[in-house]
Formats: structure tokens, C-alpha cells, sequence
């Protein structure tokens, strides 16, 4: 399966925006957005002219997708399923891509990055409802439980990452049980219990077009 495969933060520098793909880096002094806030490469510096209404569509298209680690194809069968749905499509498409299992593993606090969780999830380290699930894109339902596997509980990583975690910080639709490392996806989560500051309607016009 194709995947980006080139630096994670120059990314965030080109949207401007944090990403939170590297972990508690992203937190700290060696976040490269905080040492130099501008795009990567040789003209970074210099880009001063003012974006196109397109322009900036497309920036908040790239600042989704790459929060959320996706390839194109990927993303956008996501909208259009969010687009075939009742409802705003945004939301949908928001609600959607919260609810992938990886996101939920790294929302929960298993892992310190959506790379981290995706690769758990991989490596047959999750079961949902009791059944072992390694496909990241799974999409959970209300109701369903996810829970580390009996094999992974002494993972240093999932306990060293759990520990940052508290659970005041947990998303509102998700109900973290520390002590059996298991979540419930409690409800659908709405536009208020995402905490990141995307313009979605940007996102639908861009695709609308």
C-alpha cells in the first residue's frame, strides 16, 4: 500500500498548523513549525503574496487530510460517502474520520501519534467488541468497545503514553477505562467534541466544484 514516506513536519510548516504527527515532538522546543513558521523550501520565506480563494480551499483540504494521515484516494472516498449521508457534510466527513479505528486509538491516548496507533492496529495489537480488527480504516459504531489485546498489555509504549493522559482529556464520546486499557465509543461525535480548528465548508466547496 502507498504511503507518504517523506518528513512528517514539513507538513505542518507548509499549512501552518500543527499536525501532531510526531508525538510529544510536537509539544516541545524541537517542533520545527515553532522553530521556523514558514513554508519548507527555498522561497518558504519569501511566499508573501495573498491566496486565492482556491488557494486556500485547497490549504484546508491538505491541513484534514494530513491530520488525519490519509492519502487523496482515501480521503476523498471518505467525503463522498460524508456526502451521501443525511445530515452537513462536513460534519459527516469530521464525525467519520473520528471514528476510523486508528483515530480512536490515538484519541484515546494508546499511542502518542496516529502513526504510532495506526501500526498497533496493524500489528493485530486491538479487538473491537472482542474480535481482533488490524485494518486502520475500520469505522466504529456507538456502542462498541475497543480494547488492547491480552498479548500487548505490557507494551511500554501503550503504558508510557496512558500515562500523559487524563482522563478529563478524553473526547467526549469516547469513555476511557484505564486500568482494563479499553474505550467505549459512547455517541457520534459532533463538530463541538473535535478540538481541531478546521473550516470543513471550505473543504465541500473545494469538492463541490
Amino acid at each position: 500500500m502507498a504511503r507518504y514516506t517523506d518528513a512528517k513536519c514539513k507538513r505542518c510548516r507548509a499549512v501552518g498548523y500543527k499536525l501532531h504527527l510526531k508525538g510529544e515532538r510536537c509539544l516541545g522546543p524541537k517542533c520545527p513549525l515553532e522553530r521556523k513558521p514558514y513554508p519548507p523550501g527555498q522561497h518558504g520565506q519569501s511566499r508573501r503574496r495573498k491566496k486565492s480563494e482556491y488557494g486556500l480551499q485547497l490549504m484546508e483540504k491538505q491541513k484534514v487530510r494530513w491530520t488525519y494521515d490519509l492519502l487523496e484516494k482515501q480521503f476523498r472516498n471518505t467525503y463522498e460517502k460524508a456526502n451521501r449521508m443525511p445530515g452537513v457534510t462536513g460534519e459527516n466527513l469530521l464525525s467519520m474520520l473520528e471514528r476510523r479505528l486508528d483515530m480512536v486509538v490515538y484519541r484515546t491516548g494508546f499511542m502518542p501519534s496516529l502513526p504510532s496507533a495506526r501500526q498497533l492496529v496493524r500489528h493485530r495489537h486491538i479487538t473491537v467488541d472482542g474480535r481482533v480488527v488490524d485494518i486502520p480504516s475500520y469505522i466504529t459504531q456507538p456502542g462498541e468497545i475497543i480494547e488492547v489485546r491480552e498479548r500487548a498489555r505490557k507494551m511500554e509504549a501503550i503504558h508510557t503514553s496512558l500515562r500523559r493522559v487524563k482522563s478529563a482529556n478524553v473526547l467526549p464520546h469516547l469513555e476511557l477505562d484505564k486500568a482494563r486499557l479499553r474505550v467505549t465509543l459512547t455517541a457520534m461525535p459532533t463538530r463541538e467534541d473535535i478540538p481541531e480548528t478546521f473550516n470543513e465548508r471550505a473543504v465541500v466547496e473545494l469538492y463541490s466544484k
